[in-house]
């Protein structure tokens, strides 16, 4: 009996050891399959672009793709449009000086106009540059036959931010040609220009500054301001070749308020352009932007 009894004893201690070394090894088993999963996750979530944001991965065109896709970038020629929308508060008066329309505008400005272009791209350039270190706009008035020979550059103006206006298809007189020429001589710039900037010109001076009353209404049947000039640098004269300081000293001669101020593309005036300009400033004086002139004389 105590033989059996002892046997029984053995027997479920056996039994019990091994089930504890079974439980053990099991525990062994299940403790490291967890760790890789959570190893893995932790991995995969901090090579995910989206969330860490770092470059140079091979997943990163996806969300670059969806980011484009949902993000809509303006319009470039709304941009420029909103950008170049200036108020009108300027007026030109019968004798073609550029008048504050009230007290709130500096009456001490000039407008600053080029004519007979566009010739060169080394003068333009030239010129835009010195435009734009003074912060100053202008009116390129541009024949039609030269910008029939070069679009290119209309477009060099045009988007450099300068202001094309219509000088006529050829440097003639007007004045000396039938109604139904003169008024082509200036339709035609209109649609040249048109086509290849985009836009009309909206200020007209004729060559040599002659005209008439059916050239004016020509002119402003085309929503065009007719201007001559109040201020002539006289560059085009043969007194003045090759001489910029006589350039800047006809211009300080006939400086006044709201002057109108005459020029070309030459390379003396491309010369004497930067001087020009910083004694005007020195002298109080500021460039008014032309789309800030309205296009009705009074």
């Amino acid at each position: 009996m105590f033989r059996h009894t002892a046997a029984l004893i053995i027997a479920a201690s056996l039994l019990l050891s091994a089930c504890g070394a079974a439980e053990e090894k099991t525990s062994e088993n299940s403790a490291p399959a967890s760790e890789p999963t959570t190893t893995i996750q932790e991995e995969q979530s901090d090579s995910n672009p989206s969330e860490s944001g770092e470059p140079g991965t091979g997943v990163t065109e996806p969300s670059t793709s969806e980011s484009t896709a949902t993000e809509e970038e303006p319009d470039p020629s709304e941009q420029v449009s909103a950008e170049e929308k200036v108020e009108q508060t300027y007026h030109m008066n019968e004798n073609y000086y550029i008048k504050p329309n009230d007290e709130t505008s500096p009456s001490k400005v000039v407008l600053l106009t080029f004519d007979d272009g566009p010739k060169e791209e080394k003068m333009i350039t030239s010129l835009i540059d010195t435009l734009d270190k003074h912060n100053a706009k202008a009116i390129f008035f541009v024949n039609g036959y030269r910008v029939k020979s070069h679009p290119e550059l209309l477009k060099l103006i045009h988007e450099r931010g300068q202001i094309v206006g219509n000088h006529a298809w050829d440097h003639e007189d007007l004045k000396k040609m039938s109604n139904a020429e003169a008024s082509k001589q200036v339709t035609d710039v209109q649609k040249i220009v048109k086509d290849t900037i985009g836009e009309e010109p909206q200020f007209f001076r004729p060559p040599f500054g002659s005209g008439n009353d059916a050239l004016k209404a020509t002119v402003k049947k085309n929503g065009m301001l007719y201007m001559t000039w109040s201020n002539g640098s006289l560059d085009w004269d043969k007194s003045t070749k090759n001489k910029p300081e006589k350039v800047i000293q006809n211009v300080l001669d006939q400086l006044n308020p709201g002057s109108n101020i005459l020029m070309h593309e030459l390379p003396w005036t491309v010369e004497a352009l930067d001087e020009l300009l910083t004694k005007l400033e020195k002298k109080g004086y500021s460039f008014v932007d032309p789309r800030a002139i309205e296009l009705e004389a009074r």
